[in-house]
Parts: structure tokens; sequence; C-alpha cells
């Protein structure tokens, strides 16, 4: 018989990955609370699942509702827009934490991992989302039957170089590349809108590739990259030729529904090792 698993408490943001977590958890018959962010994750995909609705500056309101649940482990998904300070009106508790941690100088990646600690200073157990869903992390190899040719491979290795820097900064975890040429890199937009803006600089001949890894010494817990069938089709309508995302280090949401998308459209998708080191 398998252990009864610690109760879960879903920090939710934007996207499908909430609602992948949900969907598992009512299978599993875990345990599970919702403690969903206003403004960022979708309504409809949280469904009907009992949820608390949070300000992002809220942090000691949804402690208090994460330990009045029983919660043990948390798991934090989906997309956030980084807000100003002004957007956020924190309550005591994170008014606390900004000042602790000098909100203003930490990048992305800065900021989870000072919010990773407080969950953790505050008793809670901070899982990856590879800890909650199977078969969820891109395998290295093509991913569908399509696979990059000689001049897509030249571009995906160009295209880590560009993608390990960005993350090395802390900026982004993607960047599009045709030909050689660095068409654009992922900043606070996000991937999709990199790929719309990469689609009027499109080149002649043989299209771009969008790669997208995890930043180099990335907590894995938290905001690793993610494809889904969004980012299949902004890359097949931008004229792209596939997509490469890092082996171990990327998402694939639904990896049977990527193949078949993929295959559709035409592109190919694969999971590329890097040593991100």
């Amino acid at each position: 018989m398998r252990p009864e698993r610690p109760k879960l408490g879903l920090v939710a943001g934007g996207g499908d990955l909430p609602g992948l977590v949900i969907e598992t958890c009512k299978a599993q018959g875990r345990g599970l609370h919702v403690v969903a962010l206003k403004g960022h994750a979708d309504a409809k995909v949280i469904g009907d699942f009992p949820a608390d609705w949070i300000r992002l500056g809220e942090a000691g309101t949804g402690f208090a509702l994460l330990k009045k649940a029983g919660v043990e482990q948390v798991v934090m998904i989906g997309h956030v827009r980084r807000p100003t300070l002004s957007e956020l009106t924190p309550d005591l508790r994170t008014a606390g934490f900004f000042a602790r941690i000098g909100i203003k100088s930490l990048g992305d990646d800065g900021m989870l991992r000072a919010v990773v600690a407080e969950l953790e200073q505050e008793g809670f157990t901070v899982v990856g989302i590879d800890d909650v869903l199977d078969d969820c992390l891109c395998p290295n190899g093509p991913v569908g039957t399509l696979t990059p040719d000689d001049v897509a491979q030249a571009d995906i290795a160009r295209g880590i170089q560009a993608a390990l820097a960005l993350g090395r900064l802390d900026v982004g975890q993607a960047a599009v590349v045709q030909q050689g040429i660095v068409l654009g890199v992922e900043a606070a937009e996000g991937t999709d809108h990199l790929i719309r803006r990469c689609a009027g600089l499109k080149r002649s001949g043989p299209g771009g590739v969008l790669v997208k890894l995890k930043k180099p010494g990335q907590d894995r817990r938290v905001d690793l990259p993610a494809i889904g069938v969004i980012t299949l089709r902004e890359a097949a309508a931008a004229g792209l030729r596939g997509i490469a995302a890092q082996a171990g280090g990327a998402l694939l949401l639904g990896r049977e529904s990527l193949a078949a998308e993929a295959d559709r459209l035409g592109l190919f998708l694969a999971g590329v090792a890097v040593d991100d080191r």
C-alpha cells in the first residue's frame, strides 16, 4: 500500500500548470490546498476546486491560510508578472520581507530564492513540480517525429550560448536564433511575446529556432521554463522551424499532446543536454 503523501499547498500563478497539479492530486486522492494569486492565476484553470484568492502582497495571509489548512509541502507554479511596489500594497509581513531582501536589487531568480527561503523559515517544505507531476520534464532527444537538421543544430548551439549568457544575468530563459543571428532574447515580456516580436525580424531562407533553458544555478523547484501547445503554435505562426528545450531542465505540458501538435505543425521539438554550471 502506497504511504499517504503530505498535504500539498499550491501557490498558483497563470497558465495551465496549476490545473494539471489539481487534476493529479484529485486522481491520487492527495490532500491539496490552493492559494491562487489575484491578477495572475486563471479562474478557468482553477475551475470549481476550492481556492483562497489573495493578492501577491498578502504573504502574511497566504502563510496563515496554508498553516490553517495543515499544509506541509508547497509547490509554486504558474506565470507571475513582477509587479511594481505601488501595485503590491504589501501587508506588514510582505513589507518586512521586502525591506530585508532589498527587492529592487534582485532579479526574478533572486526574488524566487528569497521567497523559497521565507517559506522554509515558516516551516514548509518547498518541492518542485517534477515532485508532483510524473513525466513532466523534457527528455533528451526528439519529442515527436521531426528532428533538427545541421542548420538548425548550429542555431541551437548559438541559442544555448545566448540563453546561458542571458540567464547568468538573471534576465530571461529563451533566445530565438536564425542562421546564426540572434533575433531576440527573452526579458520581462515572456516567451510567447518574444516569438511574436521575432516574427517581424526573420530573414529569408531556413526558419529560426527557439531555445529555452533554465538559468544557470537556478533553484529547480521554482520557475523552470515550460513549453506548452500555445508556444508551439506561436512558433509555427512566426515561421520558426522548431524548439529546443533543456533536457531535464524544462517542463513539457503534456508530452504526448505536444509531440502530436509539433508533428501537425511541421515543427521539431527536441530536448538538448546543456552544461549550465
